[in-house]
């Protein structure tokens, strides 16, 4: 193997080359050293800032928050969330079993049922117990539940009464009398703060005390639910998971270092840079959501691979006789420049979110150009600044690692067996790799979006449970509506109007896949068909006896607009957006026959069947685009097309690789796996450009290029390896969340991770190399770009 301690030649090359590929940035990180101690009391004030900021970080859990947009369709939605109680506001509570309508157990319901309209924060709640008798001529309709239940045969003709109730079967009282839904309408304000937590813990406080002895099975599910269920799931996966990935990398570093204070300096600045980043988008009025709960892993990813980049570099360098001043400070003039490159390629990554059409991606572009830019100015100044405070008695160290090395020694043994068999045969390994990319990459362009609800709910939870018996029984727990407003000069009450809700009510309980369908047609038809009256007196007056809230669920407080709404089971959006669209465009001949009336397909449903796909497909279309713009500029960096040509196949090969894994798992692209190829992708990219800037340094005038692959695989693999290894098993472990999201988040960014060193060891080698004899062949040169003049 080639020597590898010859740092003192670094900074002479470096004099030989072009300009910094950073133009110099990579100096910020010299700032600090000067001064470490007053360096270090100005980060402790930054961190008890971010401390502070940290704790200002909301958190928007509104799983409408994704597809929050300037488009009309969210509009529409945010329009009928407005003006009628939204579903996004109701818990639902299920309650089953096959003798959930003997006598007994009724009773016990409906205690359940009073006792949870006082619960604080609820505003109103629906059940079976709702319905109302026919009204008689001249009457206020009566109760369908009379305060005190029949016995014997009465009851059981009265049971067969509720089961055969329009207003209830198939609604709120499954076909079969064996599972009931009560909704309960929380207040907004109670959603979206701490209430939230001690008000669901009162419902089933409440549930478990009412039905107990029952027999039944009690669950509870709806938005608000899966929101704290979220919450939870978060908050805990993210203390346990952090804490999890830390200490593996802390072990890690400390086994192949073999010095705590070496760990410190590699490890702490990945860190600190995570805490002063989210400080600093909490001053900034970030909110914590789905896609800012990746932020931390993004940041170490980068982070983590440019500190240990640095650190080994350093330690060589302490190794080789220089002072730790000295060690430090050629560091980062050498790796630096990379290190920099690497932050300005995950920025531009996050500057193309910009494009995209939805709020919350756009803010997370936002957050991440941010975070990237803190991250980088942490890392360059704290390895320098921590390395001269940390590392005591160099000539000591020295002479002891000179003498035994076993750990870094054995893993640039292994990097020099593979470079040295890579740069052998280049051009048949190259042809190798095009055709493994090129087949992958044809596999990867037919994955299909797919976005389902229950994927970004704990899925060990009640929720998801309780969600799918109504879709067995009731068609389904998620809501679609129908917003139709009302031209001038038509009232709720006008011929025209009545017709228009009877022809949309209709077509939407018609439609395959929708089902449980309520709108005022629906109390309409009962009095037409229980009271035999169709006047509009009788249905007014109905209405007016209606409880307020439950009229406000479809009917809006000036009478100008109404909905019809419905449900539909919890499937892929891939399943739901041909309903929603044929429905759209069954409402077509609706509009035609009522002319002025406004009518439009909405609902949270709705927008995540028509939104989740297209927003996937931007996000994986701007992931591909990246790629080429990417290698434009890292060879615009280098001023060479050699490197252009030479970081396209292994930044892609990651992607692609974990692409067809999801093909052969029968999985599509989610919004988790679309941002776990991202990661990978980055990381990818760091590890390239490091293995490039080296290699840059060590392809001189005169020296054989394969030497210079060697020595610069030698030099940055142990680095690459071990930054792998401690990224992989510190996402690993999230294999063990109850967020379904998160699960397949972490084992594909840790597959990615690995996939990304493979690509980095068995495809960039040759491939550059090959890159290189051809340039050689051309210029005559096999130098990556020109010496200074």
């Amino acid at each position: 193997m080639h020597d590898i301690n010859s740092h003192d030649a670094d900074l002479r090359k470096l004099g030989k080359r072009p300009v910094s590929i950073a133009f110099g940035l990579e100096r910020i990180g010299l700032i600090a050293v000067k001064a470490p101690v007053v360096s270090c009391l100005i980060l402790l004030a930054l961190v008890i800032a971010a401390i502070f900021g940290i704790q200002r970080i909301k958190i928007d859990d509104s799983l409408s928050q994704l597809f929050r947009s300037n488009s009309k369709e969210y509009r529409q939605y945010e329009e009928v969330t407005k003006r009628f109680p939204s579903s996004e506001f109701d818990v639902l509570v299920v309650v089953e079993g096959k003798t959930l309508l003997e006598r007994q157990n009724l009773e016990k319901v409906r205690d359940l049922v009073t006792d949870l309209q006082l619960v604080d924060g609820v505003r109103g709640l629906i059940s079976l117990f709702s319905a109302r008798q026919a009204p008689a001529p001249g009457k206020l309709p009566a109760a369908l539940f009379p305060s005190e239940l029949p016995e014997g045969a009465a009851y059981d003709s009265f049971i067969q009464t509720v089961k055969s109730n329009e207003i209830i079967r198939g609604k709120l009282l499954s076909d079969d009398g064996t599972l009931a839904l009560i909704v309960l309408s929380l207040d907004p304000a109670v959603v979206s703060n701490n209430k939230l937590t001690k008000a669901v813990g009162d419902i089933r406080k409440i549930m478990n005390d009412d039905l107990a002895d029952s027999n039944l099975t009690k669950q509870l599910s709806g938005v608000p639910v899966m929101q704290l269920e979220i919450r939870n799931a978060v908050e805990r996966d993210g203390l346990i998971y952090n804490v999890a990935g830390i200490l593996a990398g802390c072990l890690i570093a400390i086994i192949f270092f073999r010095k705590v204070s070496f760990m410190i300096v590699a490890a702490f600045p990945p860190l600190l840079a995570i805490l002063l980043a989210l400080g600093a988008l909490g001053w900034a009025g970030f909110s914590l959501n789905m896609f800012l709960n990746v932020m931390t892993p993004l940041i170490m990813v980068i982070s983590f691979s440019d500190s240990m980049q640095l650190t080994f570099a350093a330690r060589d360098r302490l190794i080789a006789g220089e002072d730790k001043y000295s060690a430090f400070k050629n560091a980062v003039l050498v790796v630096g420049p990379a290190c920099v490159l690497t932050h300005a390629t995950a920025g531009i990554s996050f500057l193309a979110l910009q494009f995209s059409d939805s709020d919350l991606i756009r803010a997370f572009g936002e957050a991440g150009l941010a975070a990237t830019a803190i991250a980088l100015v942490a890392v360059l100044s704290l390895v320098p600044v921590f390395g001269v405070l940390l590392v005591r008695n160099e000539k000591a160290f020295s002479a002891k690692f000179q003498a035994a090395d076993s750990g870094v020694t054995a893993l640039r043994a292994f990097c020099y067996w593979i470079a040295v068999r890579m740069v052998g045969r280049p051009g048949l390994f190259s042809l190798i790799s095009v055709i493994l990319v090129g087949g992958l990459a044809v596999v990867y362009a037919n994955l299909e979006p797919r976005y389902r609800l229950a994927d970004q709910v704990p899925d060990k939870e009640q929720a998801v449970a309780a969600s799918g018996r109504l879709d067995a029984k009731l068609t389904g727990a998620n809501p679609i509506d129908v917003l139709i407003e009302f031209p001038k000069g038509q009232d709720l009450y006008s011929p025209e109007t009545l017709a228009t809700i009877a022809d949309v009510h209709s077509l939407v309980e018609k439609s395959a896949g929708v089902g449980n369908v309520w709108s005022l047609e629906t109390l309409r038809r009962w009095l037409a068909e229980k009271a035999g009256s169709n006047d509009v007196a009788t249905l007014k007056e109905y209405v007016s006896v209606i409880p307020e809230h439950l009229v406000r669920r479809f009917i809006s407080a000036d009478q100008m607009a109404v909905v019809v709404s419905g449900r539909v089971p919890d499937l892929d959006s891939s399943a739901i957006l041909p309903v929603v669209d044929k429905l759209d465009g069954l409402l077509n001949e609706v509009r035609t026959k009522h002319p002025g009336y406004e009518i439009a397909v909405t609902g949270l449903s709705a927008i995540a069947a028509r939104n989740s796909a297209g927003m996937i497909e931007k996000l994986n279309h701007g992931l591909t685009i990246e790629f080429g713009l990417v290698a434009i500029f890292i060879g615009l960096a280098f001023r060479s097309w050699v490197v252009m040509l030479a970081c396209i196949l292994p930044g892609i090969f990651p992607v692609v690789l974990s692409g067809f894994v999801l093909w052969l798992l029968g999985e599509g692209l989610q919004f988790a796996s679309v941002v776990a190829l991202t990661v990978s992708f980055g990381l990818g990219l760091s590890a390239t450009i490091h293995f490039l800037n080296r290699l840059r340094l060590e392809d001189t005038p005169g020296t054989d290029p394969a030497i210079a692959v060697e020595r610069a695989t030698v030099l940055v693999g142990p680095a690459l390896i071990l930054t792998t290894v401690v990224l992989a098993c510190g996402l690993v472990v999230t294999v063990f969340s109850d967020l379904p999201s998160l699960r397949l988040f972490g084992w594909l960014s840790a597959f990615a991770m690995v996939a990304a060193l493979f690509a980095d060891l068995f495809i960039l080698r040759p491939t550059a190399m090959w890159l290189i004899n051809l340039q050689q062949k051309i210029s005559g040169s096999s130098v990556l770009a020109k010496p200074a003049e």
